[in-house]
């Protein structure tokens, strides 16, 4: 996972990143797929993996090899992408599937072009129906369940009712580099935002906002933190009355319940 990533891995996926940065449409899927095919061949191939980011071997040594294996099975741009991969120095074997996966991810949300910010909503929105139905949470956890099988119940749900990067994020959620789904989910829509120089605001309300309200709430946001922001409207009855927006660390309670809390706290001092 790209958060996780530090020192020498995080300067390596920083270098790496420019590869996706101009890519879009049908070969930017495409690039996507194949990186996270060739994270997933890492992750199930140890002695691979270790040969790949083994320091004592010469990074064109390792970039040959991984050639040889991907030549003509992924498209040009994913293998010129692996084969740079291979040849930078990283913190910890795992660390370079984490960041294909990482800029497989960015790849699928630059195919969507403009759709972007129509994508950030859609996996918000999957990750909802995930968190709030406990019998779909239960299938796609499943360890006895394929991956094949999982793939086909989310096909089922989304087909035909998301974009396709959508599916593509939804279907790599279920890969197992994060705990669940929906921290997977939740994860690809912080890089849906990133892209588009956002940041994602998630809004806790008693009530669903009016057009108006949203418009006013991001705009505020968005003064505040210096950059565009994403909401993320979450309707909770357990929200009295105002709002509560948490946004990376920061956490602005304005709900009543929060008032209260913070009243009754006074009278006991």
């Amino acid at each position: 996972m790209a958060a996780d990533l530090r020192g020498a891995s995080a300067d390596a996926l920083d270098a790496l990143t420019s590869h996706v940065d101009g890519v879009g449409g049908a070969d930017a899927a495409r690039t996507g797929d194949d990186l996270f095919a060739v994270a997933g061949l890492l992750r199930s191939e140890p002695a691979l993996r270790r040969v790949a980011t083994d320091v004592s071997t010469e990074g064109s040594a390792k970039a040959g090899l991984l050639r040889s294996v991907l030549e003509g099975k992924v498209s040009e741009t994913a293998l010129g992408i692996v084969t740079d991969a291979v040849q930078r120095r990283w913190t910890r074997p795992r660390d370079l599937a984490d960041a294909l996966e990482h800029l497989g991810v960015i790849a699928v949300v630059r195919s969507s072009d403009d759709d972007a910010g129509r994508l950030a909503d859609e996996l918000f929105a999957v990750r909802r129906l995930v968190d709030g139905d406990g019998e779909l949470r239960s299938a796609l956890g499943d360890p006895a369940r394929s991956a094949a099988d999982k793939g086909a119940l989310l096909e089922q749900l989304l087909s035909g009712r998301t974009l396709d990067a959508t599916r593509r994020l939804a279907r790599q959620a279920l890969a197992g580099s994060y705990r669940n789904v929906s921290l997977a989910l939740e994860a690809f829509e912080r890089v849906a935002a990133s892209v588009r120089d956002q940041r994602v605001a998630t809004v806790r309300v008693a009530q669903p906002l009016a057009d108006g309200e949203r418009d006013r709430l991001q705009s505020a946001l968005s003064r505040s933190y210096g950059r565009q922001v994403h909401l993320d409207v979450v309707v909770d009855p357990e929200v009295l009355g105002g709002m509560r927006v948490e946004i990376g660390d920061d956490v602005i309670d304005g709900t009543v319940s929060a008032r209260l809390d913070e009243a009754r706290r006074k009278l006991a001092g």
